[in-house]
């Protein structure tokens, strides 16, 4: 395990569009499947990493504080699951099932999705407002496996609630850290350096 920092892509980014399976359902999840919401937060997430198992529990219980709001919420995992197998779809729906996420959970197979936005970690974080501008990405808080702090969620939290109450979200924004993202030999993104 590689610990990681998001790559804090450039705010104002226009959302890259996604057409992916869901793991549940098999069903294809589109970024135009959220055209009505003011809000867009897509969540690239695994299933074997400590940081995510850290946080999953809060992911689920912001599926479902924020299920009557008017936001959509997609968890991607884009991680190489020949050498990664328990990121295969099979067990990302386990892990869904498990925590009762209310949101889809899809599968980037060919990866290209992670590096259109410029995934790093899993988790890492991207929230875009009605006209799908990047106005966040960083961390869900401050709590990490290895500290004592809460899991709150309340960085992403804070930015969700100013889009859907038409405040600003602030601009002060931490990485979030997490496992690398597990790439397919040969096909790391140049936005490594």
């Amino acid at each position: 395990m590689a610990r990681t920092a998001s790559t804090m892509l450039d705010l104002g980014t226009i959302a890259p569009p996604f057409a992916l399976p869901d793991v549940e359902t098999g069903s294809i999840i589109q970024i135009s499947d959220f055209n009505e919401n003011k809000a867009l937060l897509v969540m690239f997430i695994s299933r074997h990493c400590p940081y995510v198992k850290h946080v999953a529990a809060q992911l689920a219980a912001i599926g479902k504080d924020y299920a009557q709001a008017d936001v959509g919420i997609v968890a991607i995992s884009s991680n190489d699951i020949a050498n990664y197998p328990d990121d295969s779809p099979e067990l990302l729906k386990e892990m869904a099932q498990q925590y009762g996420f209310s949101f889809p959970v899809c599968y980037d197979e060919f990866q290209d999705v992670a590096k259109a936005y410029t995934a790093a970690c899993t988790p890492d974080f991207f929230l875009f407002n009605e006209d799908r501008q990047l106005v966040y990405r960083g961390q869900l808080d401050s709590s990490r496996p290895d500290t004592d702090l809460p899991v709150t969620g309340a960085d992403l939290r804070a930015a969700i609630d100013a889009v859907l109450n038409d405040a600003p979200v602030s601009e002060r924004q931490m990485p979030s850290i997490g496992c690398n993202i597990k790439w397919k030999p040969g096909s790391e993104p140049d936005y490594f350096g």
